[in-house]
């Protein structure tokens, strides 16, 4: 049974790490079944729907960016295309992954290794404004986010390390990361909505409460999340977020071999 409790926890989450590269969906699977609520149908919905809270945060902190020029919209369109089309080619197959934590900790385990060695890797920038970024490198950039689409990736890290992969520095590449969110995440969230309705649900009253209260708590908290990691990443790089990664994807892969339930373990 989903309560409140449970919808702050999963929302807090979702805030703190949807834009940082350490994999929300990842880390809302393993709360989400560490609290014995991961195969709710509510709760699967959930946590794709106070994405739009969190993506909103994005539209506040750069509203000027978002009103700025058409050619911005484009790129970002040109950018969500791999996306789209590899989103509905591979849709059932993503959803029978988020039933995965094992795949989460696989996931976060490897990318916490390539993160370790991502700023000596990619350390000769060129590209620092979002106005410089080319329509050929917004469209590499969105088949780097198809990565993504297996949970535990962290759509953040991939955007990323493919902007910095195509000469982006970091800021850059992170704010482009966080502007493609929304067109992915937007989409991602409408097309979860339209499925939920489709199949002949309805929302109670209290589920759309909670639905109000998570992408509240989502917006706020990530916010204050993106603030903070333009400021870190600017001054510290990506190594600390690889050792994160490399240690709860341990843990995750640990349990597992020691065979402790984590419900859809």
């Amino acid at each position: 049974m989903t309560d409140i409790i449970h919808v702050i926890i999963l929302a807090i989450i979702e805030g703190l790490t949807e834009f940082l590269p350490v994999s929300s969906t990842g880390h809302m699977i393993i709360a989400s079944s560490a609290m014995g609520i991961a195969s709710d149908p509510f709760i699967k919905l959930f946590t794709i729907a106070i994405q739009f809270g969190a993506i909103l945060s994005v539209v506040v902190l750069y509203f000027k960016r978002f009103f700025q020029s058409t050619r911005f919209y484009l790129k970002l369109f040109v950018a969500f295309i791999p996306a789209a089309i590899f989103g509905l080619l591979l849709s059932d197959t993503i959803d029978a992954l988020l039933e995965s934590a094992l795949t989460v900790g696989i996931t976060l385990f490897i990318g916490g290794i390539f993160l370790l060695f991502v700023d000596k890797l990619f350390n000769q920038p060129m590209v620092e404004k979002e106005e410089d970024i080319t329509f050929v490198t917004a469209l590499k950039i969105g088949f780097f986010q198809c990565i993504a689409m297996v949970p535990g990736v962290s759509r953040s890290a991939a955007t990323i390390i493919g902007g910095m992969s195509q000469k982006l520095t970091r800021t850059a590449a992170a704010e482009f990361s966080f502007f493609l969110a929304v067109p992915t995440m937007f989409a991602a969230t409408a097309k979860k909505m339209l499925d939920f309705f489709k199949d002949g649900n309805s929302f109670t009253g209290d589920q759309i409460q909670l639905l109000i209260i998570g992408n509240v708590v989502a917006f706020i908290v990530a916010m204050l999340a993106i603030r903070t990691f333009i400021t870190f990443l600017e001054k510290k790089g990506f190594k600390l977020f690889g050792w994160y990664r490399i240690i709860v994807g341990a843990i995750i892969i640990g349990l597992y071999i020691a065979k402790v339930p984590l419900e859809v373990i």
